[in-house]
């Protein structure tokens, strides 16, 4: 089974593609949205291109690494965009999905919460092949995609 991890910001989609039954890393990539592309037609391009993603791969599970419910400062616009991968997820066929914060991503992945950040910052180092290489949103990703695993 092959399950996507996603971690948005305002100007790309960062998403990992996991194969759980090798348990092994296929790509780590991202869709970069337009800076030309007005709000409703940059939604419009992630959903588009999210969905071919699935289709490709072939996703059966799916995990988004969400804004913390109480950040400091929210961004809009990620949040927007957080939103329409939910929809896409929705409209897609995928057999299961979630929102992860780092409380439920942590629980998926059967670790203790507390050692979350230090993975993202590469002070812990999971048994995911070239992690030291990956930039910390990457990381949140593929920590999304093997959650997604129990979905």
């Amino acid at each position: 089974m092959f399950a996507i991890g996603i971690r948005a910001t305002p100007k790309k989609v960062i998403f990992a593609i996991y194969d759980a039954e090798d348990q092994s890393i296929i790509t780590v990539d991202e869709i970069k949205i337009p800076t030309a592309f007005a709000a409703p037609d940059a939604l419009k391009y992630v959903r588009s291109n999210l969905l071919d993603i699935l289709r490709e791969y072939n996703v059966q599970a799916a995990g988004v690494r969400t804004t913390e419910p109480n950040a400091q400062s929210a961004n809009i616009t990620r949040i927007q965009v957080e939103g329409v991968i939910l929809e896409a997820f929705a409209s897609s066929s995928l057999k299961s999905y979630y929102i992860g914060h780092v409380s439920s991503i942590s629980a998926r992945l059967k670790m203790e919460r507390k050692d979350f950040k230090p993975m993202i910052d590469g002070d812990k180092i999971p048994a995911v092949e070239n992690w030291l290489e990956l930039k910390k949103e990457q990381r949140e990703a593929v920590l999304c995609a093997m959650g997604a695993e129990n979905a």
